[in-house]
């Protein structure tokens, strides 16, 4: 107990040394340039669309960055209102773990806020017709009728691949990257590294309340929830490749569909099997699941592993 009171200690304290303000330390009045990418190929994937002019690929890159900023939008959404809820565990007992989840609400809070922010930005410069699909309210709601055992799990997951997008592809991104853009990721990261060893804590504690069946039907949310985000993300890819066909004037069709197939690709690779392939991720399933209970998340993403970079840092680390 006291070794997790030190861990919550810990995140304070980095919370406290590293707290960031959107204005003064993100945006600083700064507004975008669409001369520059907003995420880098290793996370676009437009490097396996070459018959796309670099003009083309650019924009396509900054149409998933705008998408980008939307869906971390939405998922902090469900995940700021999870850890309200299980903070409802340290109201009377550790009170240093009750800190901690409140700084991390109120850190998830402002990541939302962020977002917004680039949402608006990118709004004001790029072509109009851009939708994003999903709403955040739903999302939540869907999200959060699952166990919490699975909320943590998904949790846990995406706060990591954050981690892992920033270091193995924005942090050594070239300069083509726009600044605003790799400061959005930067100081992102910066606190959701804070936030991935408090989802630790979290699931592990909350794992240690199920029985095996209960367990079992944990699993079972989980599935439910990275198929509920591949759904999102197929009705995305949609939408934003027909915003890119139109807006570049694209007609081919055998280009019209490798479009749309690389899209969803990136997308995958971008919000699940990123984040299936961390190391981190990977030790704490095997900690947590027995091996029938592994197999069965092996199975329901095996058809999703075919979307990772074909070379660079990030296919290196798969």
């Amino acid at each position: 107990m006291q070794t997790e009171t030190t861990r919550y200690a810990r995140c304070i304290e980095a919370s406290k040394r590293i707290r960031w303000d959107i204005d003064r330390d993100v945006i600083r009045g700064r507004s975008f340039d669409l001369r520059q990418k907003f995420l880098p190929d290793q996370l676009s994937l437009i490097d396996e669309l070459p018959f796309l002019s670099p003009a083309d690929q650019r924009l396509l890159g900054q149409i998933q960055g705008r998408t980008y900023a939307n869906m971390f939008g939405l998922v902090e959404r469900f995940i700021g209102a999870k850890m309200l809820e299980i903070s409802r565990d340290h109201w009377l007992g550790d009170q240093t773990a009750l800190e901690a989840l409140v700084r991390f609400t109120d850190e998830e809070m402002k990541h939302q806020e962020l977002f917004r922010r680039i949402e608006a930005l990118a709004a004001d410069r790029m072509a109009p017709g851009y939708r994003f699909e999903a709403t955040p309210n739903g999302v939540a709601e869907f999200v959060l009728g699952k166990s919490s055992w699975a909320v943590l799990a998904l949790t846990c997951h995406i706060e990591l691949f954050t981690q892992t997008h920033y270091r193995a592809s924005i942090g050594e991104a070239g300069e083509d990257v726009s600044d605003l853009y790799r400061d959005v990721f930067l100081f992102h990261w910066k606190e959701e590294s804070q936030h991935a060893i408090l989802d630790e804590l979290e699931w592990l504690r909350e794992d240690a309340k199920l029985v095996p069946l209960e367990r079992d039907a944990a699993v079972e949310d989980l599935i439910a929830l990275v198929q509920g985000v591949d759904g999102i993300l197929q009705g995305q890819a949609a939408a934003d490749a027909a915003y890119f066909l139109k807006t570049a004037g694209i007609i081919n069709p055998e280009h019209i569909e490798q479009i749309g197939d690389t899209v969803l690709k990136a997308y995958r690779w971008q919000y699940i099997v990123s984040g299936l392939l961390e190391p981190r991720l990977q030790s704490l399933l095997n900690i947590v699941l027995s091996a029938p209970q592994l197999a069965r998340i092996q199975q329901a993403v095996s058809p999703l592993l075919y979307a990772m970079p074909a070379s660079g840092p990030l296919a290196k680390a798969a």
